[in-house]
């Protein structure tokens, strides 16, 4: 079949996540020249092959009967991403059955113009369920990469099986990108989840590994303004590992606070000056224009990631915006965490979640959380672990044990949410996690105090970052150390944590059946060397109907 779509991009949505202040930025960085940091994020080659696609292709929200596909194409050499600059060009795609390319079953054009920084769309439909296909994008005489993608089951199909890459938190300055690598070459992903953190917003030395940067952002300087947005993208696009997992498998993408900036809320941020930064409001938008001009997701609702996906009678999976309806963070003593009056989720989105779990008829129902929704207390920890865990973990240094950014400082939503699973019998409820720069496998306690003498509601799994700082790295000691001590304190005073990593940089792959839910843990050898290796560390499922988490001991 044949069709033709017009580009249609979105100036919503992004949100973004860090565990450390912010340097203010000063506000001559916002109106500096943009010439400098524009051409760091584009190849030099690109004045000699124009138009080109310098950025890799990409497809993500997979459907049963269809796949978005994404682009980005340099028409001329001035137009270089974040310049404003560059003239409308046509963009055509074409899906295949096979990799050659020539079954073709689905065509057309989108445009490229500046005002979406040359990123372009394509939303096939009429595709066939639970079907492998390939993708290209061609422009001025020039095909970009073939890709892979995957469409989903068809709603009401008995599926035996799906596996996804699930990552999160991926900082340019800090390492190399090996997990996607890795993930990549697996080559039997229905699909992969970023969690969060896609990108992040901290100018060059603010946020790096160990204070070292091993690669400079584009631009250097805190990004606040669309076009530094778009140079941020740009800049992450051309990393080949990640280009390689985008035209490897369809990536199902939310936002967490760092596609914008830390510890972002409704009303502002962490990392953002009211003033010397601009207006709170012009830098969100700036960030939600960028994150869905150059990410392969479709807005569920205006300057939103929130939307659910379904893949035949085994799973759905509902994606959660933690970011753009919350109330401000609170510390603890600054103000009540148990207000009914703060809300994470907002409202309406509360109640879609609520509908939704209990409207499911999937084996499985999972959620992309992009901060964790289990309770931690961390107890009497020694002075030397307690200072980095609570700047990990953006805790008052002072020890209080409680990380207002995640489900710990809503409780309201939290109880609200677990209380319907419990009342409504809902099983088989997994969330799916990361910002948090460790990895966990928890049960979701109704009541954490009581546990395990009460009942678990859900089952979590949290994976660590792909690259960001994380305990042993904020504490400066062997990789290992802070884990061997920290973890099993952690466990001692959180009897629902079945297993922390507190560590190590590495990624997940879930494995679904109709009778468990696994999480393979993987680990990278050294996030600061390309061409790091993987090794599988540990296994942890869910067995159905039991919303608890336990060990296996082989990965799938």
């Amino acid at each position: 079949m044949t069709s033709r779509y017009r580009a249609s991009i979105s100036s919503e949505g992004v949100r973004s996540l860090s565990p450390r202040r912010r340097t203010v930025v000063k506000a001559a960085a916002a109106t500096a020249v943009l010439a400098g940091p524009l051409a760091a994020a584009l190849p030099a080659r690109a004045a000699a092959q124009t138009p080109v696609f310098l950025h890799g292709v990409a497809s993500g929200d997979p459907l049963p009967d269809g796949i978005l596909l994404w682009t980005r194409v340099t028409p001329t050499a001035e137009a270089i991403p974040g310049s404003g600059l560059g003239p409308d060009t046509e963009v055509e795609w074409i899906v295949a059955e096979d990799r050659a390319l020539t079954r073709i079953v689905a065509k057309g054009t989108v445009t490229a113009t500046a005002a979406s920084d040359h990123t372009v769309k394509a939303d096939v439909r009429g595709l066939a369920p639970a079907t492998d296909y390939w993708f290209r994008f061609s422009a001025g005489g020039t095909d970009s990469p073939a890709a892979r993608t995957r469409t989903a089951p068809a709603a009401q199909a008995s599926v035996a099986n799906l596996r996804f890459g699930v990552v999160s938190c991926a900082n340019w300055e800090a390492g190399y990108f090996s997990a996607y690598r890795h993930l990549a070459a697996r080559g039997d992903l229905d699909a992969w989840l970023h969690l969060g953190d896609y990108i992040y917003e901290y100018g060059t030395g603010q946020y790096c590994a160990r204070g070292t940067v091993v690669r400079p952002h584009a631009p250097t300087h805190e990004i606040l303004t669309l076009a530094d947005y778009r140079i941020r993208h740009a800049r992450y696009k051309t990393d080949p590992d990640l280009q390689a997992l985008h035209a490897k498998a369809p990536v199902i993408a939310i936002w967490d606070d760092h596609e914008i900036a830390n510890d972002t809320w409704s009303g502002g941020a962490e990392n953002h000056t009211e003033g010397a930064e601009g207006s709170w409001t012009s830098r969100q938008a700036a960030a939600k224009q960028a994150y869905f001009e150059w990410m392969p997701v479709r807005p569920a609702l205006a300057g939103t990631t929130y939307r659910r996906l379904r893949f035949g009678k085994l799973a759905d999976l509902s994606l959660l915006d933690l970011r753009s309806f919350r109330s401000q963070q609170v510390k603890f003593g600054d103000g009540d965490v148990d207000d009914p009056e703060r809300t994470l989720t907002g409202r309406a989105q509360l109640d879609w979640l609520k509908a939704g779990l209990t409207a499911s008829d999937t084996t499985w129902r999972l959620v992309g959380n992009s901060v964790m929704i289990s309770p931690l207390a961390l107890g009497a920890l020694p002075a030397s672990l307690l200072k980095p865990l609570a700047k990990l973990l953006g805790l008052p240094q002072e020890g209080l044990a409680l990380n207002t950014d995640q489900w710990d400082g809503y409780t309201d939503d939290r109880r609200e949410v677990l209380a319907h699973l419990r009342s409504n019998a809902i099983r088989n409820t997994v969330f799916l996690t990361g910002d948090i720069h460790m990895a966990w496998a928890n049960d979701v306690p109704v009541n954490a105090g009581t546990y395990p003498l009460s009942a678990s509601a859900a089952t979590e799994f949290v994976v660590t970052s792909v690259t960001s700082d994380n305990l042993d790295d904020i504490a400066k000691v062997p990789e290992g150390t802070v884990a061997a001590v920290a973890a099993p304190l952690v466990q001692a005073t959180n009897r629902h944590v079945h297993w922390v990593d507190t560590d190590r940089h590495g990624y997940g792959v879930l494995d679904i059946t109709a009778e468990r839910a696994q999480m393979d843990y993987y680990v990278l050898s050294d996030r600061t060397r390309a061409d790091a290796t993987s090794a599988w560390s540990r296994s942890y499922r869910t067995r159905s109907g039991t919303q608890k988490v336990e060990r296996t001991y082989d990965p799938v």
